[in-house]
């Protein structure tokens, strides 16, 4: 069932690379909490009760409720179009991050791992990662950014798990507080840039002077 749940999350990768618009990013944010939650409590079911109950409400009311919310109220507040306007065109995005997900394969099979490293949750983990990178450097929107930082926290979550249960529970909170501080940073940014550029595009910048 956790291959099934991770192959499901590599999916949504590759529908995030040709999606256009901001609505349908937020639903992909909503399926990957699921799905991590998911994962979690397959994966961790032989952590202690109390540690895995709060891993799977940070993974289901955090990443699958409270950040969507917030994040889709920042888009709407701040009158925000919803096409997500990508710098690249969709079937190359497509390519490159099936790509990113076929090559990680292949040089973490090739790369000596621990053996109680479970190879397909590090490749995507690190497929999470490096496509969330690549996604931030191919949109144009400061609320986009935010997104994929949260993709790439998705991934850096999925990554922990790749070494089995013994993941201590507050490591992850520590990187949880790190993601919601960030997120909170970014949207105070987004309103402020609201102020000197149009609809949130970081093409703007450019224009900014002392």
């Amino acid at each position: 069932m956790n291959t099934i749940l991770l192959i499901v999350f590599m999916i949504t990768l590759l529908y995030f690379s040709v999606a256009n618009r901001l609505m349908s990013y937020v639903s992909i944010l909503v399926l990957q909490g699921l799905l991590v939650c998911g994962v979690s409590l397959l994966s961790l079911n032989d952590m202690n009760l109390v540690n895995l109950g709060i891993i799977l409400l940070e993974t289901l009311i955090v990443k699958a409720i409270l950040m969507p919310y917030f994040i889709r109220r920042v888009i709407l507040q701040n009158n925000i179009t919803r096409e997500a306007e990508p710098s690249v065109p969709n079937s190359i995005s497509l390519a490159i991050t099936s790509a990113i997900i076929v090559l990680t394969y292949i040089a973490t099979y090739y790369v000596p791992l621990n053996e109680r490293i479970n190879l397909l949750y590090f490749v995507t983990a690190l497929s999470a990662i490096l496509s969330g990178l690549y996604f931030i450097a191919t949109r144009r929107k400061v609320i986009t950014h935010v997104i994929c930082y949260v993709i790439i926290e998705n991934g850096a979550f999925i990554l922990s798990m790749a070494v089995g249960g013994e993941m201590p529970a507050m490591v992850n909170l520590g990187v949880l507080l790190d993601v919601l501080v960030s997120v909170f940073l970014l949207v105070i940014f987004i309103n402020k840039v609201g102020d000197v550029t149009e609809d949130g595009d970081v093409g703007g910048l450019t224009t900014l002077k002392d």
